[in-house]
């Protein structure tokens, strides 16, 4: 019997902390794939490699179980997918090509192994560009010093 897209199971790792256009892309492409499971970040997970998300978890799970592109979400609790992909044996694991380097480097290279052992397949989309979590959180913080700085002139000449 020939396996269908919507009995493959299809695992995506996200921290989901400022949803962007990228963010999208990967899940639609993954969609295409199967179901999608998307194994969230913890907040701890994400303060060991970045500071505290912005929204907790449980925020962050509500926005992404209301994507029409995800089926479940479920927690992963530290970088290392191999425990969540021991329990799930997707079919495939969905992650944009920006981790060949940097600080996921070495977990690409741990998925792919795991993925072998039940010939799952490693999908990786091109990084979309121009757009990234980190920027829109330095842009907003920005923005939020820069209002701030204008409050206290205003109060200034205004004599407060």
């Amino acid at each position: 019997m020939k396996s269908s897209k919507k009995q493959n199971k299809v695992y995506v790792g996200l921290s989901a902390d400022i949803l962007h256009k990228g963010h999208i892309n990967i899940l639609k492409i993954a969609s295409s794939y199967g179901e999608v499971t998307v194994g969230l970040l913890t907040d701890e997970a994400i303060a060991s490699y970045k500071k505290f998300p912005h929204l907790n978890y449980e925020q962050r799970e509500i926005v992404l179980r209301n994507i029409k592109f995800v089926k479940n979400v479920i927690p992963q609790t530290t970088l290392d997918y191999i425990p969540n992909l021991k329990k799930m044996k997707p079919n495939f694991v969905v992650h944009g090509d920006d981790w060949k380097k940097g600080v996921q480097k070495n977990i690409r290279k741990k998925v792919i192994k795991e993925l072998a052992k039940w010939s799952g397949k490693l999908i990786e989309p091109k990084y979309t560009l121009g757009i990234s979590s980190s920027e829109i959180k330095k842009k907003y913080i920005q923005i939020w010093s820069c209002r701030r700085y204008k409050k206290i002139k205003i109060k200034k000449i205004n004599g407060g």
